[in-house]
């Protein structure tokens, strides 16, 4: 029998056709990604599966028997149609073939098997076309061998329309009966102390149970082998960084004169992790820090003094914001906070793709000389014609909106940079030791003194609807007392259904109460432009696909007054600071995830006039939708509804797409219920690392690291 190894390649393990549909269809290359492939859940031979509650629309896989076959000439066309109606004991489904008549010699009444397909609806009665389906062995074979079976689990794996769900079992059966030896990742240590099988035995009995209690020991080793892997992975990643030599930034007079001239004191939360980010700049190894903390804490104070100390030694910053809007409106505000003694010094310079050439030229000159010893801008930054004398610091402003390559090619525009990443969006313990493992991590809780707060109110129209007309209505009397408002949609033109392609989640789950948007910022301006209370009041619309010049005189003519209430899409959600600015409705809150809403809130309530947000949704009680759109009314404390959206959500929202690579290589570890397991990886991966840096006397380990996070991961996560 031949032996393979996780490394070995699918091809050479189950034949080049075989491995060319795994890729295809899930993008397995290796025995390791197949074997990683883990069964979903598991069906028993004796198990009925309740066709009563299979969703429309959904491919599933059930364990049924046949109960009636009936082929019969088709009416309208030429050809036969063979009916096949299974049943589970409490309901029945219908199978349609078309001109396959052949399968009446094995879909007899009294044949049992799994069955997959798409479910669908014809006449009210739910049935499966052309699904893929295994009988059991023959009757015989069956009557003999059913005893025996009856608890023996069968593993349903995630399938394709190209790739069943028996298929992947039947493969998975051939390379685990080839399969040499596995690597071990875990120490003795953490295994003995958690009760873990060694690494073959879990492979084993996840794919192959001989029973149901064989499972979960085997998913409770795979879980904590990936979080240990991870915690290794991040943990050798801020060794490489603090391997590196940067140059010391120490703070000085321009500090010095910047405090001085600050208009109000900071506070305790400012002062702390200020003072963690000045010793940052002067350490032996660059920095690597993210700071979050709530919309308007002071993330923009914290690092404007960061690059003041690091202007001071010459050194150069660089601040990548995600939009064009952000970028102009960052570099008013340092210019601003400076005041008119510092700006001319640091010269904080806009550098972005819709600049004229002319501008832009100049902009990349003061850049290339270090005139400009701070340089704000979007993806223009990364142009191998932007470069820099001295850049000696990285600001990247809401991390998740910058894939890593994006991030590294900023970087390496310097030597060993610091690096400074900032975000709104609170992030979840859990979440900060998973994704941001790498990065020292700093908050801020408290909110400066002075604001006047938000009062936040859900419209709930389903029960309702006339609550629609008061939202305008509170919007014009609030505009009558000399306020601003924000009105926002989750389109653009919802009869076009262009999706803001600004917004930074996808719209989220309505369990299927609003099939769609039905109001958009085009539908808002006209209905406004028609409304009796609105006659006098100047409206004016933002949004993503907007000409960036457009876009940055429409949000500075609402910063100056000059329009009463824009009615924009997500672009407005980050960054737009207009301390007259009252009250802001989201139309089809239910459309927007919990820390979005909360985000998007944090417009309102800046300055002394007291804020109020208005969540108008038309999900029902009970739903989902509802439940986030509530959460967010019912607190103003981002780090507490960060841990509801984790909870309503799952990490895989919460996660995003997998920009850091390690965070692909998780299949069965749970960002929400694996918290203790994480933290536990973590203080294991610290020791073995402090006691084996190089990982010398863990070759199980570092095999586990090359397979789970190769190259491209490595890379990805040195870009973090």
């Amino acid at each position: 029998m031949a032996s393979f190894t996780l490394d070995s390649s699918l091809g050479g393990a189950v034949g080049g056709k075989t491995a060319a549909a795994l890729e295809r269809a899930f993008g397995m290359t290796t025995v390791g990604d197949l074997l990683t492939h883990y069964p979903r859940r598991y069906a028993r031979r004796g198990e009925l599966t309740q066709i009563s509650s299979l969703p429309v629309g959904e491919p599933v896989t059930i364990v049924a028997e046949v109960r009636r076959v009936n082929e019969r000439r088709m009416k309208n066309r030429s050809g036969s149609l063979l009916e096949v109606v299974i049943s589970d004991g409490n309901g029945e489904l219908s199978l349609t073939f078309f001109n396959q008549a052949w399968r009446v010699k094995d879909l007899k009444p009294g044949r049992r098997g799994i069955f997959a397909g798409k479910v669908g609806e014809y006449r009210g009665t739910k049935q499966l076309a052309h699904p893929d389906y295994e009988l059991f062995d023959d009757e015989a074979q069956a009557r003999l061998t059913a005893e025996a079976n009856v608890n023996l689990p069968i593993p349903i794996y995630p399938a394709t329309s190209t790739v069943a769900s028996w298929q992947l079992q039947k493969i998975v059966d051939l390379v685990l009966d080839g399969l040499g030896e596995v690597p071990e990742p875990l120490t003795d240590d953490l295994r003995t102390r958690h009760g873990l099988l060694d690494a073959r035995t879990a492979i084993e009995r996840i794919h192959r149970p001989k029973a149901l209690e064989e499972i979960e020991p085997a998913r409770a080793t795979l879980r904590m082998q990936e979080a240990f892997v991870l915690q290794v992975a991040l943990l050798q990643q801020r060794q490489f960084v603090r391997a590196l030599s940067a140059i010391r930034r120490p703070p000085g007079e321009l500090l010095e004169r910047f405090d001085a001239a600050l208009p109000f004191p900071r506070t305790p939360d400012q002062i702390r992790v200020g003072d963690d980010v000045a010793r940052d700049l002067e350490g032996d190894w660059p920095m690597n820090r993210l700071v979050q903390g709530e919309v308007g804490s002071g993330k923009t104070l914290v690092a404007l003094r960061a690059m003041l100390q690091v202007a001071q030694s010459g050194g150069q910053s660089a601040l990548i914001a995600p939009t064009e809007v952000l970028a102009g409106q960052h570099v008013r505000s340092i210019a601003r906070m400076l005041g008119p003694q510092l700006a001319p010094e640091l010269m904080p310079t806009l550098l972005t793709g819709q600049l004229p050439a002319a501008e832009r030229r100049k902009a990349a000159l003061r850049a290339a000389s270090g005139q400009a010893r701070i340089v704000v801008g979007t993806h223009a930054l990364l142009s191998e014609s932007t470069t820099f004398a001295d850049l000696g610091l990285v600001v990247v402003d809401e991390q998740h909106r910058f894939g890593v390559e994006q991030r590294e090619s900023l970087r390496a525009k310097g030597s060993s940079p610091h690096a400074l990443v900032l975000t709104a969006t609170p992030i979840p313990r859990t979440v900060a030791m998973t994704v941001f493992g790498d990065l020292d991590v700093s908050t801020i809780r408290t909110m400066p003194a002075g604001r006047a707060g938000i009062e936040t109110f859900v419209a709930p129209l389903a029960e309702h609807p006339g609550w629609f007309g008061r939202v305008w209505e509170r919007i014009a009397e609030e505009v009558g007392q000399g306020r601003q408002a924000f009105v926002v949609c989750a389109a653009i033109d919802a009869e076009a259904l262009t999706k803001d392609d600004t917004a930074d989640e996808p719209p989220g789950d309505t369990g299927g109460e609003t099939p769609r948007t039905r109001w958009g910022v085009v539908q808002v301006a006209d209905l406004l432009s028609r409304h009796a209370s609105f006659s006098d009041i100047r409206v004016q619309i933002l949004h993503g696909k907007m000409p960036s010049d457009e876009k940055d005189a429409v949000m500075q003519a609402f910063a100056r007054g000059d329009i009463d209430v824009l009615v924009a899409t997500t672009v407005v959600e980050v960054g737009v600071d207009v301390p007259n600015a009252s009250t802001m409705a989201i139309l089809e809150a239910d459309r927007f995830g919990v820390s979005q809403l909360h985000q998007l809130r944090g417009r309102v309530g800046r300055g002394g006039v007291p804020g109020l947000c208005l969540l108008v949704t038309e999900a029902p009680r009970g739903t989902p939708a509802r439940e986030r759109v509530e959460a967010v009314a019912a607190t103003l404390d981002g780090f507490a509804l960060a841990e509801v959206d984790l909870e309503l959500r799952g990490e895989g929202d919460v996660l995003g797409d997998a920009q850091s690579g390690a965070r692909s290589s998780l299949r069965l570890l749970r960002v929400v219920k694996d918290a203790d397991i994480i933290s536990e990886a973590r203080v294991a991966a610290e020791q073995v690392l402090g006691d084996d840096p190089a990982l010398l006397r863990h070759p199980g380990l570092a095999a586990a690291l090359e397979r789970n996070v190769g190259m491209a991961e490595r890379a990805a996560l040195a870009k973090n």
